[in-house]
C-alpha cells in the first residue's frame, strides 16, 4: 500500500484477524450496524465450516445451476419452438428472458433486505418452478415470451441472494468456496442437454423437415419445460421443507432483533456440533457506538442497502486516477461479455442445426448432441479456472486475458468449418475456455473493489453485464442468425475483453482486498 492518503491498492494482510477488519469500515453511515456486523462475523469465524454451511453449499449450488440452466434451456427450445410458432424473430424470446433476468436481480437484490433473505432465498427458485411449468402449456409464441420474462424474474435473483446467504454464514477462511460454485453452473448446461437430447431429438420437428410443425409433432419441447420446471421445484421443496434455513443473523441485527441474531448463531454452532460465546450483551454494548442509535425498521435497512449505490461510493471508485482506470477497465470487460455471451450462447442450438443443415446433417438429434458433447467440456473448464487463479506468474489477470481472448480465437475458427464435427470441435474448445473465463473472472471481480465500496462495484459490473445483455437478442434479430455475423461480432467482444483484460492495473493472487 503506497504512503499517499488518496491511492488505493490491493495490499496483504499477515492475519485472517486483519483481514475482517478491514471489512468494516469506521466512516460508514451506521457505526451501530458496522461494529454489530463485525461482532457477528467473528462468531460465525469460531464456529467454522460445519454441517450447516456443507448442506447450504449445495443448495446456495442449486441457485447457481439455475442461473445457467434457464437461460439454457431458452436456447435449447429456441429453434423448435420459433418453427412451431413460424416466428421470424426468434430472438425475441431472448430478449423476454433477459429482460426478466434484469428485473429479477434489480427486486429481489433490493428486496431480500426488506423481507429477508430466507423468504428470497426460498421464493426465486419457486418462482422459477412455478412459471417454468405453465409454460410448457404455452398457445402461442407471445405466450412462452411472456412465461420466459416471468421465471427469468426468478432466475435473475438467484445470484445476488444466495451468495448474500451463503456468506454470510460462511466463515472468512472459507470464502473460496464461492469459487467453487461455479462446478453448479457448469453442471447446469451439461443436466439440461443431457434432458434436451431425447426429448427434443426425438419428438421435436427440425429445419429440415417437409411437412408443418405442428403442436403433437413437436411435442418434446414442452416435456423438456415440465422437465426443467419439476427439477426446480425439487430443489425448492429441499430448501423449503427438507432444509431449515435459518435468518441471516445480519439481517435480523439490521432489523433491531439482536437476541433472535445470537439465537440463530448458537442454532448454526449446535447444528455443527459445537458452541458459541457469543452472548446478546456482545451486540447491546454498541448500541450507542458513534453517538447514533440504529436504525431498526424496514427504511432503514433500506437505506443501508441504497448506501451501496449511493453517489458517494460510486465517487469512490473512481477517486484516484488508477482506481478509476481498474473500475472503468472491469465495468467495460462485464460489459463485452455480456453482450458476446448470450449473442453466441444463446443461439448455439440454432447455429448448429442451421449450418448443419447446410452440411447435409442437421437433424435435431445430432445437433442436441452435439450441444451435449459441448456442456461436458464446461465442467473441467470451471475446475481448471479455479486453478488458474492461484498459479504463479499467471494469476487473476493471465488467466483471465488467456482464456477470455482464447474464447474469440475459437469463435473466429468456428466460422471456417466445413462439416459439422468441425463446428463441433470449435464450440468445445470455446465452452471450455468460456467456462475458465467466468470461473477466473467472478473471482478476480470483487477483489479489485475496496471493501466499504464493493458493493457498488459489484452492482456497477453487474448491472453492465445485463443491460448488454438485453442488446444481445435485439442484435441478433437484425444480423440474421443464418450467417455468420452475431459470430463474428461475439468473437471480437471476447478478445476485446481479453486485450483490456491486460490494462487492469491490479494483480490480487495472493493478496487481500483493502
Amino acid at each position: 500500500m503506497t504512503d499517499t492518503k488518496d491511492e488505493i491498492d490491493v495490499v496483504e494482510t499477515g492475519s485472517f484477524d486483519d483481514k475482517t477488519k478491514s471489512v468494516l469500515d469506521h466512516r460508514a453511515v451506521d457505526p451501530v450496524y458496522q461494529a454489530k456486523a463485525h461482532v457477528l462475523n467473528n462468531a460465525v469465524q469460531q464456529i467454522g465450516m460445519g454441517r450447516y454451511q456443507w448442506e447450504l453449499f449445495v443448495l446456495v449450488g442449486f441457485g447457481w445451476s439455475m442461473d445457467n440452466l434457464w437461460p439454457i434451456a431458452t436456447s435449447l427450445i429456441l429453434p423448435v419452438v420459433a418453427l412451431e410458432f413460424n416466428q421470424d424473430r426468434p430472438p425475441l424470446l431472448s430478449l423476454a428472458q433477459n429482460i426478466g433476468l434484469l428485473v429479477g436481480a434489480i427486486f429481489w437484490g433490493f428486496g431480500c433486505d426488506i423481507f429477508g433473505r430466507r423468504l428470497a432465498f426460498n421464493m426465486t427458485i419457486a418462482v422459477t418452478a412455478v412459471f417454468g411449468l405453465v409454460a410448457a402449456g404455452s398457445p402461442n409464441f407471445a405466450a412462452i415470451a411472456t412465461f420466459a420474462a416471468l421465471w427469468s424474474v426468478g432466475v435473475g435473483g438467484n445470484l445476488p441472494v444466495d451468495s448474500a446467504v451463503f456468506l454470510e454464514f460462511l466463515p472468512g477462511s472459507h470464502q473460496y468456496l464461492l469459487t467453487i460454485l461455479s462446478i453448479f453452473w457448469a453442471l447446469a448446461q451439461l443436466f439440461a442437454t443431457l434432458v434436451a437430447w431425447p426429448l427434443l431429438g426425438y419428438h421435436a420437428c427440425s429445419v429440415t423437415d417437409t411437412e408443418p410443425c405442428t403442436k403433437s409433432r413437436n411435442f418434446g419441447w414442452r416435456w423438456f419445460m415440465i422437465t426443467m420446471g419439476s427439477f426446480a421445484m425439487i430443489c425448492f421443496v429441499l430448501r423449503f421443507v427438507v432444509f431449515t434455513l435459518y435468518e441471516s443473523p445480519k439481517y435480523l441485527m439490521g432489523k433491531g432483533q439482536d437476541a433472535e441474531a445470537v439465537a440463530t448463531v448458537h442454532k448454526v454452532a449446535r447444528k455443527n456440533g459445537k458452541t458459541s460465546p457469543l452472548s446478546l450483551a456482545d451486540l447491546e454494548i454498541h448500541n450507542n457506538e458513534g453517538g447514533q442509535q440504529q436504525g431498526t425498521d424496514a427504511s432503514a435497512a433500506l437505506k443501508r442497502k441504497l448506501e451501496k449505490v449511493n453517489l458517494e461510493h460510486v465517487r469512490a471508485l473512481f477517486r484516484t486516477k488508477k482506481l478509476a482506470y481498474s473500475t472503468t477497465l472491469i465495468m467495460a470487460i462485464w460489459a463485452f461479455i455480456g453482450l458476446a455471451f448470450p449473442l453466441y450462447n444463446s443461439f448455439i442450438p440454432y447455429t448448429l442445426e442451421s449450418r448443419g443443415a447446410k452440411f447435409g446433417d442437421g437433424s435435431i438429434y445430432l445437433t442436441y448432441r452435439n450441444s451435449l458433447i459441448i456442456a461436458v467440456l464446461g465442467v473441467p473448464g470451471a475446475l481448471v479456472g479455479g486453478l488458474l487463479v492461484e498459479t504463479p506468474r499467471v494469476g487473476r489477470k493471465g488467466a483471465l486475458a488467456l482464456a477470455t481472448t482464447l474464447t474469440g480465437v475459437f469463435l473466429f475458427g468456428s466460422t471456417t468449418a466445413r462439416d459439422s464435427d468441425a463446428l463441433l470441435g470449435w464450440n468445445c474448445a470455446y465452452n471450455f475456455c468460456s467456462n475458465v473465463m467466468y470461473a477466473v473472472l467472478y473471482a478476480y471481480t470483487p477483489e479489485i473493489f475496496p471493501t466499504k465500496d464493493r458493493g457498488t462495484g459489484n452492482a456497477l459490473t453487474a448491472s453492465a453485464n445485463r443491460v448488454f445483455g438485453i442488446m444481445a437478442p435485439i442484435i441478433a434479430i437484425y444480423a440474421d442468425l443464418e450467417t455468420a455475423a452475431p459470430v463474428y461480432v461475439s468473437g471480437a467482444l471476447f478478445v476485446a475483453a481479453g486485450v483490456t483484460t491486460c490494462a487492469l492495473p491490479f494483480e490480487s493472487r495472493g493478496k487481500a482486498s483493502l
